[in-house]
């Protein structure tokens, strides 16, 4: 039994309402249930309930035993002076006011239906690494779980937006500076995801603006890197390197430490150096990103938009120095485009479509994840063997944020499908 149970039970009236009696014997009837409050202080403001012949107004406090109020305190806190009922699994404690009466306390054990208790632990003492409704899933209508899909699609996105708004805030409201941080970001996939976000800070947008060659603006990325401060008899690295010792002391710039790239278990084509070559490609043919990702007006733009490939030297290398037989093009994929559209550009388009108050826009990064087919990964492989298969990006991005924010955490009472579950005969 956890206290986040009876908060459900006692949302949604799931127990015996019937000829309630107080532990005094006093009789209950319950006009409101009050509004749940998930903060600080009593657990339900502005109930309502008749104990007696009197009518009390005031806020409800929920625990598994009442002796709870005085292990959480409760006495020295004012906040809870106007609780007018106790309600508690087992009563184990009378407890008193700060005038000394008695509270009114509601015992619930006897009143909530064994089989909905069953039904929460079976769902909650799931692993952790398996959705806890896996097997039920498969009876749930369709309905329930697209209207579920389709507010975790937004719910997803508005929490995204609370840390872009963060970094937005650090950059003195600079849509493009920030832009071009969680590109270089994203372009790190999760291993070096960090390393980039460095790359991006460490390397202002302004200074990669002020150059329209490609020569110099690798020079300024593989630099600040640490990439150039190799010795390596290389021609394409020497000329590099003198380029960026050039606009080191030009911009005093600093670089990075060459240590903080991860190279191990990556496949050769997402190392760090043709990540990097193709964001050089990319910048080079457009600095300012966000503008163009805002004008767009289909999938296809956008995919042409972030078409890029790494410079011809990176066609028979993976490192600088280090010649390989294989002669191919370093093409950034459309699966890549299709993510970076998913994870930064969507985002981006919502969030400055809430900053601006365009509906259009909100609309619009919407209707760009249902444009995009479903994306593959062990999430989505494990949701569809269970029988929920997406039909786009927009549900495959809902689905991982049910995994990740709900399902691992064990959310089912705060979770449409959860709830079906427990509510139903």
């Amino acid at each position: 039994m956890k206290e986040d149970f009876l908060h459900y039970i006692w949302k949604y009236k799931l127990f015996n309402t019937s000829n309630l009696i107080t532990s005094a014997g006093e009789t209950i009837e319950i006009i409101n249930f009050g509004l749940h409050n998930t903060d600080a202080g009593p657990d339900f403001f502005n109930g309502k309930v008749k104990i007696g012949a009197t009518t009390w107004v005031g806020n409800i406090e929920i625990h598994i035993n009442s002796s709870d109020w005085i292990k959480h305190k409760h006495q020295n806190d004012k906040a809870y002076d106007n609780v007018i009922l106790h309600v508690v699994y087992n009563n184990d404690k009378s407890i008193t006011d700060k005038d000394g009466n008695t509270i009114p306390t509601l015992e619930l054990k006897d009143l909530i239906n064994s089989g909905l208790i069953a039904k929460h632990k079976n769902l909650v003492c799931q692993p952790e690494s398996e959705i806890a409704c896996g097997k039920q899933i498969a009876t749930i209508d369709t309905f329930t779980i697209n209207t579920w899909l389709n507010r975790l699609a937004i719910e997803r996105l508005e929490r995204k937006s609370i840390e872009i708004q963060s970094t937005l805030k650090l950059n003195k409201n600079n849509w493009e500076e920030t832009f071009y941080q969680y590109l270089f970001k994203y372009f790190g996939l999760k291993v070096n995801a960090q390393p980039f976000e460095m790359l991006a800070r460490n390397t202002p947008l302004k200074i990669i603006e002020k150059h329209n060659n490609i020569n110099s603006i690798e020079a300024l990325l593989y630099g600040q890197a640490g990439f150039l401060d190799q010795k390596i008899a290389d021609e394409y690295h020497q000329k590099l390197k003198k380029e960026y010792n050039f606009l080191k002391s030009k911009f005093d710039l600093e670089p990075l430490d060459k240590s903080v790239w991860k190279m191990l278990r990556l496949r050769p084509s997402n190392f760090p150096t043709i990540r990097i070559a193709q964001l050089a490609d990319l910048l080079n043919k457009e600095t300012r990103l966000f503008s163009k990702v805002i004008e767009a007006t289909s999938i296809v733009e956008l995919q042409l938009l972030f078409k890029a490939k790494a410079s011809e030297y990176w066609e028979n290398h993976y490192q600088f120095g280090e010649e390989v037989e294989k002669n191919s093009v370093k093409n950034l994929g459309i699966t890549t485009v299709n993510s970076i559209i998913i994870n930064v550009i969507v985002p981006f388009t919502f969030i400055y479509g809430k900053a601006k108050q365009d509906e259009e826009l909100v609309e619009k990064s919407l209707k760009l994840l249902e444009q995009l087919a479903a994306e593959n990964n062990v999430i989505i492989k494990n949701w569809s063997a269970l029988g929920v298969k997406p039909n786009n990006a927009m549900q495959t991005q809902s689905l991982i944020e049910l995994k990740n924010n709900y399902c691992s955490k064990k959310k089912c009472l705060i979770c449409s499908i959860g709830n079906k579950i427990l509510q139903r005969d």
